[in-house]
C-alpha cells in the first residue's frame, strides 16, 4: 500500500503570499508618507511644533481687533477663546487612541470614524484642506509683508525700485521651495523650534515696543468708527474671525501626535497633553500682552492691521522683529503644509497607484508651494483673508467638530456637565462660523476696490 500524499490547498500559499505582499506594500507606503514614516518624537516635539502652528500671523492683528470689540467684549473673547480651544484640543488628544489597537493619525480618519467612510471625508476632509491651505496663503502674504518691512526699515528709501510686495512674496517662497523637500513632522522638528523661539521672540519684541512708544496722544478706547452701525457691525465680524484664526492648531493636532511613540502602558496621549500645555501658557504668553498693550498704547485710530507694521520706533527692534516674524512663518508653513503633503501623496500613492519615489514627492511639494505663492502675491488682502478664513474654516474644525465628534463617539448623559460644555461650544462655533466671514468678506471687498493684480 502506497504513501498517500498529504492534501494541498492549491490556493493557500498563493493566497498567503498576496497578503504578505500586500502587507509589505502598505508598510512601504507609511514608511514613505510624511505622517507616519516616523514615530519617535518627544513629547517636547509636540510643545514646539503647536506653538508654531498656532502662534503666527493672528497674533499681529490682536490690537487692530480690539479696536473693533472694544476692552470688554475683546478680552472676553480673547480669553473664552483660549479656554474653548484648550478644551477641543484636549478632546482631539484624548480620541487619537480611543479604540483599542488604533490610531487615528490624521482628522479625516477621526471623522469617517465617528460619521461613516464617506461622509466623514465629505465633512472633514473639505473643511481641513481650507483650513490649512487657506493658511499658507496668509502665511505668504504675511512673510512676504514682514520681509518688505524689514527691507524698508533697513535700507530705506534708497531701494524703493525693489519694494513690491509681489517681490517679498516670491522671496520668501524660495525658502519653502527648499524645506518642503523635508519628508516628515520630525524632519522639521529643528525649523519648528526655531520658529517657536522666533515666535516668541517676535511678540515680546512687538508689546515691549508698544510700551516704549509710550500711550500716543489723545487715544480713544471707544469703538472704532467705520463710517456707518453697519460698517462697525461688520468690523466687529471679521475681528471675531481674526480672533478664530489664532487659533487653528488643531487642525494638525493628530497628525502631531501620530509622530508620539504610544504602547498600551504608555499611549501617546500623556506625552502629548503634557506638550500642549506647555504650548497653551507659552500662546497666552504671547497673546495677551500683545493685545492689550497694543491697544493701550494706540487706542482705536492709530493702529494698523499688522502691528508690527504699524510701530516704526526703535527701528532696529522693529527690523528684528519682522525678520524673526518671517523666520517663524517659514516654519509654520511647514507645519501646515506637511499635512496637505501627507493627503496629496496618500491619494496619488494609494488612489492613483503612482510609486511612493522622491521624484513625485519633487512634482508635488514644488507645485503646491509654486500655487500657494500665485494666489499669495494675486490676493494680498491681509486682514480680510484672516477673517474670512478664521470664520469660515477655522471655527468648525477648532471650536464645534470635535464636541461633535466626541458626542457622537462617546454619548455622554444627556444634560449632563459634559453634554452642556460640548453644545455650548458648538453654538459659539457655528455662530461664529456663520457671522466672521461676513465681515472678512467685507474687508477683502474693501480692499480690491483700489488694488491692481501684480502692482
Amino acid at each position: 500500500m502506497g504513501t498517500q500524499a498529504p492534501s494541498v490547498d492549491p490556493y493557500a500559499a498563493t493566497t498567503t503570499d498576496t497578503f504578505d505582499e500586500r502587507l509589505a506594500s502598505q508598510k512601504e507606503i507609511d514608511d514613505w508618507l510624511p505622517v507616519t514614516s516616523s514615530r519617535n518624537a518627544k513629547w517636547y516635539y509636540s510643545a514646539f511644533h503647536n506653538v508654531t502652528a498656532m502662534v503666527g500671523a493672528g497674533v499681529l492683528s490682536f490690537p487692530y481687533d480690539m479696536a473693533a470689540l472694544g476692552w470688554g467684549p475683546g478680552m472676553t473673547v480673547l480669553t473664552l477663546s483660549w479656554i474653548i480651544t484648550l478644551y477641543t484640543l484636549w478632546q482631539m488628544v484624548e480620541m487619537h487612541e480611543m479604540v483599542q489597537g488604533r490610531r487615528f493619525d490624521r482628522y479625516h480618519e477621526l471623522g469617517q470614524y465617528a460619521f461613516g467612510e464617506k461622509l466623514g471625508l465629505y465633512i472633514v476632509v473639505p473643511q481641513q484642506l481650507l483650513v490649512e491651505v487657506g493658511v499658507n496663503i496668509v502665511y505668504m502674504v504675511t512673510g512676504g509683508q514682514s520681509l518688505q518691512k524689514f527691507h524698508e526699515i533697513v535700507c530705506g528709501h534708497d531701494c524703493d525700485k525693489m519694494n513690491k510686495l509681489s517681490y517679498f512674496i516670491m522671496i520668501f517662497a524660495s525658502a519653502q521651495f527648499v524645506l518642503s523637500h523635508l519628508p516628515n513632522f520630525n524632519a522639521i522638528s529643528g525649523v519648528s523650534l526655531a520658529a517657536a523661539v522666533m515666535s516668541f521672540s517676535y511678540t515680546t519684541m512687538a508689546w515691549v515696543a508698544c510700551l516704549d512708544k509710550g500711550i500716543v496722544d489723545n487715544v480713544d478706547y471707544t469703538y472704532r468708527s467705520d463710517h456707518s452701525t453697519a460698517g462697525n457691525v461688520l468690523s466687529f465680524f471679521n475681528a471675531l474671525g481674526n480672533v478664530a484664526f489664532a487659533y487653528a492648531g488643531h487642525n494638525v493636532v493628530l497628525e502631531i501626535q501620530a509622530t508620539i511613540p504610544s504602547t498600551p502602558e504608555k499611549p501617546s496621549k500623556g506625552p502629548m497633553w503634557r506638550g500642549v500645555v506647555v504650548a497653551y501658557i507659552i500662546v497666552a504668553v504671547c497673546y495677551f500682552p500683545v493685545a492689550i498693550f497694543g491697544y493701550l498704547v494706540f487706542g482705536n485710530q492709530y493702529v494698523g492691521e499688522n502691528i508690527l507694521i504699524t510701530l516704526n520706533k526703535p527701528a532696529w527692534l522693529i527690523a528684528t522683529a519682522n525678520l524673526f516674524v518671517a523666520l517663524h512663518l517659514c516654519g509654520s508653513y511647514q507645519i501646515y503644509a506637511m499635512a496637505v503633503f501627507d493627503m496629496i501623496e496618500t491619494v496619488l500613492v494609494r488612489k492613483l497607484k503612482f510609486r511612493p519615489t522622491k521624484f513625485l514627492r519633487f512634482v508635488v511639494r514644488n507645485v503646491y508651494v509654486a500655487c500657494t505663492m500665485f494666489v499669495a502675491i494675486t490676493f494680498p488682502f491681509f486682514n480680510g483673508l484672516l477673517g474670512f478664513f478664521g470664520g469660515f474654516a477655522f471655527a468648525p474644525t477648532t471650536y464645534f467638530l470635535p464636541c461633535i465628534i466626541w458626542l457622537t463617539i462617546r454619548k455622554p448623559r444627556r444634560f449632563s456637565s459634559s453634554w452642556w460644555t460640548n453644545w455650548t461650544c458648538i453654538l459659539l462655533g457655528v455662530s461664529l462660523m456663520i457671522v466672521a466671514p461676513i465681515g472678512g468678506l467685507r474687508a477683502i471687498i474693501i480692499k480690491a476696490k483700489d488694488y491692481h493684480f501684480y502692482s
